[in-house]
């Protein structure tokens, strides 16, 4: 096991971190003789009861229970929205994106400025560039499609993917040279990938493309700390599967499901490749690996979010709690379900509080270094209070130890979650004190959130072009 920075108590942590700034949760610079690689493997619109190790029985996914068999499971990991691109904005910048105007799926129209994470925050990739790490986003951006919120002007060495909010899977419907040639809404959908500045043509299944790209940058940065965003837009519609991964569910006799479950398959078996690889060159103990969903399951994607109420886009917890793991063989236990409510913005807290990066006291994160909660260094829940915003859907949401509050157009909602995790019993009458003591700590919260920068994602109406 390679040493990680002690965590004696609360009490040195804020001494600590107020001689290194970081973040208000992170903890001291680690001692290790090279920072941690960070793998982050997002899939989209992936159901929270869809992997086996939150008990899937249809749909085998062995390469990504993994993750969490070799390390953390998170029952109750949460992301910050509950629809793709707000969702990405948290992620990846490790703070909560109603800040700075993420508030809503952005447009993909490339001619409207701040249409995605504005240039006055900085993503994970741009934190860990001056700590001298080698970076590359594979897959699903959805974060800006203006030239200057590009990939490769936002930290990232390397890009391989698409920049909309969704594409198709099979290389023949990939016709279009960019996004200034679509014409149609959804036509965005059929751009040829974006390799690096450059659109390339392609031949295989649009997940095992992203795949191999994964994987030959691991294999060429191994020597060197590594930053890989991995987003798949599996198994986000439309739904497209080839032969051989529809094979192996013979089982299911839903088409739809059947579909879905295919999709889910190319998934795990890049996952499988991608660990595989780690393991190759001895590099599981010095990376830490994510797995998650941008949010809940879709409702027209055949997807199963298990016990939980609602899906992608709602406020209860099946459009907000996903699948969600984390390993780091040697560091984080093995095995081991941690039950406190944690949050995608964790992840930017992680990698910045165990590589030593830089935080600007202007823009500081709320996510937070998950390390010494899960080695049992600092005992308790990492977040008080969670929150969330729809600022088109008129709601807000906050959540803490295992009391949930909703306000919005259905007045307000109260649930018990560890007693009624489906939220089936709205037990507002009767919480009027639980809820003024949520009230205070979410009321400061929206005093800190802006309206939405960009226009929404169905704002954009192509036109078809003239000959």
């Amino acid at each position: 096991m390679k040493s990680i920075a002690p965590y004696a108590s609360v009490t040195s942590l804020f001494l600590m971190a107020a001689a290194v700034i970081l973040t208000p949760h992170a903890a001291a610079e680690p001692a290790r003789d090279r920072p941690p690689n960070l793998i982050i493997i997002l899939t989209d619109d992936q159901g929270y009861a869809d992997v086996g190790f939150n008990g899937c029985k249809d749909i085998p996914t062995p390469h990504i229970d993994r993750i969490a068999n070799e390390g953390v499971r998170f029952p109750n990991g949460y992301v910050s929205y509950s629809v793709c691109g707000p969702s990405r904005a948290g992620l990846i910048t490790g703070r909560y994106q109603d800040r700075f105007g993420g508030s809503r799926n952005p447009t993909i129209d490339p001619s409207i400025p701040n249409n995605g994470v504005p240039r006055s925050e900085q993503n994970i990739a741009e934190l860990l560039k001056p700590m001298g790490y080698a970076t590359m986003a594979v897959g699903k951006w959805h974060l800006g499609t203006y030239p200057d919120l590009r990939p490769r002007v936002r930290g990232f060495d390397e890009f391989y993917g698409f920049l909309s909010g969704g594409h198709d899977y099979f290389s023949e419907k990939l016709t279009l040279e960019s996004l200034e040639d679509v014409d149609t809404q959804w036509g965005w959908y059929r751009t040829k990938l974006l390799h690096n500045g450059q659109r390339v043509a392609t031949t295989r299944y649009l997940t095992d493309e992203l795949s191999d790209k994964a994987v030959d940058f691991v294999e060429r940065k191994r020597n060197e700390p590594f930053f890989l965003y991995l987003a798949y837009n599996a198994p986000h519609t439309p739904m497209q599967a080839t032969e051989p991964y529809l094979a192996r569910f013979p089982h299911i006799e839903n088409e739809r499901r059947r579909t879905y479950a295919a999709m889910i398959a190319a998934v795990d078996d890049g996952v499988g490749r991608l660990l595989d690889k780690l393991d190759e060159h001895g590099l599981a103990e010095d990376t830490i690996v994510f797995f998650l969903s941008d949010n809940g399951g879709a409702h027209n994607n055949a997807s199963y979010n298990g016990p939980l109420r609602g899906r992608k886009g709602s406020y209860y917890e099946g459009g907000l709690r996903v699948p969600f793991a984390a390993r780091w063989t040697g560091v984080f236990p093995a095995g081991m379900d941690y039950d406190h409510p944690i949050i995608a913005l964790d992840i930017a807290g992680t990698i910045v509080g165990q590589s030593g990066a830089t935080v600007s006291p202007k823009r500081p994160l709320d996510g937070v270094d998950l390390t010494p909660y899960l080695v049992g260094d600092i005992e308790g829940p990492p977040h008080r209070q969670l929150f969330w915003r729809s600022y088109d859907g008129g709601w807000v949401a906050t959540r803490r130890g295992d009391d949930k509050y909703i306000a919005g157009k259905k007045g307000r909602e109260f649930f018990r979650l560890a007693e009624d995790v489906g939220e089936s019993t709205n037990q507002a009458d009767a919480a009027s004190a639980d809820i003024a003591a949520l009230e205070p700590a979410l009321n400061d919260w929206l005093e800190g959130l802006i309206s939405p920068i960009s226009p929404p994602l169905n704002s954009w109406q192509p036109q078809k072009k003239k000959d």
